[in-house]
């Protein structure tokens, strides 16, 4: 079961003005990742319980969508835009180089919470690619250099 906290009264105010309604649960979803940063599987569970859905069901919709995360981010997170216009740029190369010099595998954190590394599809700054996000930040037309020094800037060294 959920720990009782602040965040999940404020999700169960926010499916109470849904009415717990099955069709509300895109809503639900996006307000529950919006207060908690992920989903764990009790926080779905939950959230199918009070919705009267199977838990199946809200792990599809869930796991449809890219922009939902299912482990905890580290403290910092980056994001790389591997859309076309991002990766015919070079997205790929930074991507890399970001795994090398702060070991982190995208979609994983460094062992020490630090720093997470995510791919998202598409920001919809196609002009501006390669872009990469650091803390929802956007670095556009991003370069190796300029991304590793943010990193570097933001971890203290």
């Amino acid at each position: 079961m959920l720990r009782e906290d602040r965040r999940l009264q404020m999700l169960e105010r926010i499916m109470g003005e849904h009415s717990y309604q099955k069709s509300a649960l895109l809503e639900i979803l996006h307000a529950a990742h919006e207060l908690y940063g992920y989903f764990d599987k009790s926080l779905l569970v939950h959230i199918a319980e009070r919705l009267n859905l199977p838990p199946s069901q809200v792990y599809g919709v869930a796991s449809f969508y890219h922009l939902f995360r299912f482990r905890k981010p580290g403290e910092h997170v980056i994001s790389a835009c591997m859309g076309t216009a991002c990766y015919v740029k070079g997205v790929e190369e930074i991507v890399a180089a970001i795994e090398r010099e702060f070991n982190v595998k995208r979609g994983g954190s460094t062992s020490d919470g630090r720093l997470s590394l995510f791919i998202t599809r598409c920001i919809g700054a196609c002009a501006m690619a390669p872009n990469i996000t650091i803390d929802n930040e956007v670095i556009g037309k991003a370069t190796k250099e300029v991304v590793l020094e943010r990193i570097r800037k933001i971890l203290g060294g």
